[in-house]
Order: structure tokens, then C-alpha cells, then sequence
């Protein structure tokens, strides 16, 4: 079936390229926003990936790799954002104020802002690695497709993120013990 959208996108029709991008879209911007860590950079990166998809989709060879190819123009738009020298401005989302609360099984708050902070530490192509394998659940081979580099090059580079990771888990817990604000 998607093969059928990919298809009709690629000759022009525009309803099913709206198709695919809407079945696709929450990903990908989830995808943007652990990358950039900002909501409107993830915004103005998804929105360039997909107007280069658009644009250059009558050129894709293979429709069944579709997926993969809007993967790789996703986190391509992410680490050019991320380049563009920007001032970060924090962003707050006002949330409904109707939306039950629910419990978050995994992390506490504390855990989460502990892990937001370590991952603000990260270069952009480290976020890029550890969002694709721990936030998407891809195995190091499908990143190495998604990002277009041998998957032994994946592997190194997904275990150089861990370990960039850990030691800002363990710089800010350091600052937080020693009493300090962390970064």
C-alpha cells in the first residue's frame, strides 16, 4: 500500500505524498525534537527535510526505501539546524489543562531533567545516534543505513555517544554533589 502512495507521490500527486508525511510526521518530528532538543528548530527542520523530499522524490529509485531516505534528509535538516549559529531561547509548552495525569512508570522528573541536561551536553550527531537506537529502538544496522555509513562506522560512533553520555551523567552528577548548580 505505501509503495502505491510512494509511487503516485512521485508523479506529482500531492494528496498522497499528504498521505505519507501524515502516517510518518509525528515520528519524524519526535525524531527532530531529540535531536535539536527545541521545539522550533525540530519545526523548521522537518519542514525542510520534507519540502526537500518533495522536491527531490521524482529522483528516489527505490520506493521501498522511502522510509530510510526521509529518515536521512530528517536528521540531515536536524544537524544543518543545529549548525546555524541561533540563540536558544527556552521553550515553554502550555499543556492542556484537561489532560488527566499519568504516571510515568520509567523516569522520575528528577531522571528526566538529569537526562535532558546530559544530553545537552552531546554534539548534535551524538543525539542524532542515541534518539535513532534508544528512543526509536533501531539496531545499529538501520542506523547505518538511515545515516548512509558502514555499519561497523555506526557501531563505533554509537558506542563513542554512550560514552560521551555517561561521563555528562557522571560530570553533572559531580557538580550536584559538590553542591553547585548543574550546567
Amino acid at each position: 500500500m505505501d509503495r502505491d502512495l510512494v509511487e503516485a507521490a512521485r508523479h506529482g500527486d500531492r494528496e498522497a505524498y499528504a498521505d505519507l508525511i501524515r502516517s510518518r510526521g509525528d515520528r519524524f518530528y519526535a525524531l527532530a525534537q531529540r535531536i535539536l532538543r527545541d521545539v522550533d528548530r525540530a519545526e523548521d527542520a522537518l519542514q525542510e527535510a520534507l519540502v526537500i523530499a518533495w522536491r527531490d522524490l521524482p529522483g528516489l529509485r527505490d520506493p521501498d526505501r522511502f522510509d530510510a531516505w526521509l529518515h536521512r534528509l530528517v536528521v540531515r535538516a536536524c544537524l544543518a539546524e543545529a549548525a546555524r549559529d541561533r540563540r536558544r531561547i527556552s521553550n515553554l509548552r502550555a499543556l492542556p489543562i484537561d489532560v488527566p495525569a499519568t504516571t510515568d512508570d520509567f523516569l522520575t522528573v528528577a531522571d528526566r531533567d538529569q537526562l535532558e541536561r546530559g544530553l545537552r551536553r552531546l554534539s548534535p550527531q551524538q543525539r542524532v545516534l542515541l534518539a535513532l537506537r534508544h528512543f526509536e529502538g533501531r539496531e545499529p544496522a538501520e542506523i547505518a543505513e538511515i545515516l548512509g555509513i558502514p555499519v561497523g562506522t555506526a557501531r563505533s560512533r554509537l558506542h563513542h555517544a554512550h560514552r560521551a553520555m555517561r561521563a555528562a551523567l557522571d560530570a553533572d552528577a559531580r557538580v550536584t554533589a559538590i553542591g553547585g548548580r548543574p550546567a
